[in-house]
């Protein structure tokens, strides 16, 4: 979730966290009888891939001194000073201006912050993975993060403070899984939602079905709380930047149609 968190006293500089990217096929099973067993952890690679790179980038930039560890932090954050045309000069130069709507998700303040994302995008982003496919999940999932950021540039433009984290994306992953999610029961095999083929619910629909008002009370409510200060997760005295979640969010609820026309796969009945 994007929270603003303790400078590093070398540097002057609070920063932004941003805290809450293969489809699998499912064939006959072992057996022949064409059910097939889905195991606890069968996620898609294009999670397993993106759980990878965020936690080598997270744990190669903790090995680095802190200096050289805040540095690379500020090349990759997503900083709205960037775009003063009285802006001193940043890390990563005016390449970062254009790189940094993407990069700033790959990195993150500490290793809660990036457990909470992770934890996060294995619910929701799995989800996303296995009806669009790797390629579509990372699509969906850039754009969701990209649309974040510019929420964040257009309420917080000129602030120095920068912004990390993939929660942007995610809270997108999360608009655009309950599209299907909360479908009707009868999309439902064997006591699981066939992802696949499960239809999506329309806008306009998602928004009066309880459980889904209910469900986003709840993560409205932790964002406010966090976004207040009355709740952190680590006890650093940070602030959630809740309006690049709510950017993220809308950006994947109104895209999520399109991105399921492109790539959404459904199965073909056996």
């Amino acid at each position: 979730m994007p929270r603003e968190i303790q400078a590093d006293p070398a540097a002057g500089l609070p920063v932004l966290e941003s805290t809450p990217m293969d489809q699998q096929s499912t064939g006959p099973g072992a057996n022949g009888t064409g059910s097939a067993r889905v195991p606890m952890f069968n996620l898609p690679t294009s999670i397993l891939a993106t759980v990878v790179l965020l936690v080598v980038v997270h744990v190669i930039r903790s090995l680095l001194p802190p200096e050289e560890s805040f540095a690379v932090l500020l090349t990759l954050a997503f900083i709205p000073a960037r775009y003063l045309a009285s802006a001193p000069p940043l890390p990563g130069g005016t390449i970062a201006d254009f790189t940094s709507f993407v990069t700033y998700m790959l990195v993150h303040a500490n290793y809660v912050h990036l457990l909470v994302n992770l934890v996060w995008m294995l619910a929701f982003g799995s989800a996303i993975a296995k009806r669009l496919g790797g390629r579509g999940f990372f699509g969906f999932s850039i754009f969701c993060g990209v649309a974040a950021a510019a929420t964040h540039l257009a309420l917080h433009f000129g602030e120095m403070i920068p912004v990390v984290g993939a929660s942007g994306a995610i809270s997108g992953q999360m608009a655009g899984a309950i599209r299907f999610l909360f479908g009707p029961r009868s999309s439902m095999s064997g006591g699981r939602i066939d992802i696949q083929n499960q239809p999506l619910t329309p806008i306009w629909q998602t928004l009066k079905d309880g459980r889904i008002l209910l469900f986003l009370a709840i993560w409205a409510g932790l964002n406010l709380m966090f976004g207040l200060g009355y709740v952190n997760i680590d006890g650093a005295g940070e602030d959630i930047a809740w309006e690049a979640h709510l950017g993220g969010f809308v950006a994947g609820l109104l895209s999520f149609d399109f991105f399921d026309k492109m790539y959404a796969r459904p199965k073909l009945p056996e």
